[in-house]
């Protein structure tokens, strides 16, 4: 063993050996089938750059894109019992919740925060369906009560971005109590005249159908999502006949009065300001417009406090 072979051909061995390149760099669209650049795909807030068909996007990730800069503060949302009804199919509840937090690196289905768009100030709450697909417990209602009650502290518009498979049966009858829960405090916006916007997601299905997501003052969805409360293989099976063609999906809501508008994610935001800024009877936003540097409010300071 000399120089040449501990040092010199492990050199040259490593400048002609294969890299391993890592699996998560290109996304497979689930509609088209065309392999979309990770980088690409997120810029484009996870909408397919050759169909728009919108993938799955996490609450975070849609805030980034949502509050100006990506800058915004988690409201804090009252944690409910665990586990109220030592519920145990093939896995005890705490341990579904265990792993679903795992996967998600979230504490819960629905993520409230505060922050600008367009520098109007908005309350915000969006649901993760990859979180246990997005069900409604006690969680997701203390979340949208705490939105709703800091909304109407702030006076600042309320939206609401809905992707859920319905209620948590894990917690039984108390995830139904979330419906008129959830109900109050949409009542609660109303009664101090502030703005209620639901972004309906794919898939909006049922307790959440039937309770806040269908309650907003402006009812938007995006392209394509499923929104409705019993799905259609289950009507299909139930009235033996054959839906429409794209029958609960958004464009055919939009058709049918359901709906105000579809928008793609992608000019979801600069929809959101005007809407908002129009029923806060503020003037259309500025592009460009930016807040005034803080270095120069803390220079003056201490010359006014001299004098």
């Amino acid at each position: 063993m000399n120089w040449i072979t501990n040092y010199v051909r492990p050199t040259i061995n490593s400048f002609f050996s294969r890299r391993e390149v890592p699996e998560n760099l290109w996304t497979k669209c689930e509609s088209c089938g065309t392999m979309l650049f990770h980088r690409e795909l997120k810029d484009n807030q996870n909408v397919c750059t050759n169909c728009g068909h919108h993938m799955a996007i996490t609450p975070r990730e849609r805030f980034e894109h949502l509050f100006d800069g990506g800058v915004f503060t988690e409201v804090a949302v009252p944690e409910p019992i665990a586990d109220p009804l030592q519920f145990r199919d093939q896995k005890k509840y705490p341990d579904r919740m265990k792993a679903a937090q795992k996967k998600t690196g979230e504490k819960e289905a629905m993520l409230v925060a505060e922050g600008e768009i367009g520098r109007t100030p908005i309350v915000a709450a969006a649901q993760d369906f990859t979180f246990m697909g997005g069900s409604m417990g006690m969680y997701v209602g203390n979340a949208i009560i705490a939105g709703a009650e800091r909304a109407v502290e702030m006076g600042r518009p309320f939206v609401l971005f809905s992707a859920a498979g319905g209620a948590r049966m894990q917690e039984g009858i108390l995830s139904l109590m979330q419906m008129p829960r959830t109900t109050v405090a949409v009542q609660m916006l109303k009664e101090a005249n502030l703005p209620y916007i639901v972004v309906l997601t794919h898939p909006t299905t049922g307790g959440v159908t039937a309770s806040y997501a269908m309650l907003g003052d402006i009812q938007i969805a995006e392209p394509n999502a499923l929104i409705c409360f019993a799905g259609p293989r289950v009507i299909e099976q139930t009235i033996r006949e054959k839906l429409p063609e794209g029958f609960q999906r958004a464009e055919y809501l939009l058709d049918h009065g359901m709906l105000d508008r579809v928008t793609p994610r992608t000019k979801l935001r600069d929809e959101l300001i005007t809407i908002t800024r129009m029923l806060m009877g503020q003037p259309p936003a500025v592009a460009g417009d930016l807040p005034a540097p803080v270095e120069a409010a803390s220079i003056e300071a201490p010359a006014e406090e001299q004098k």
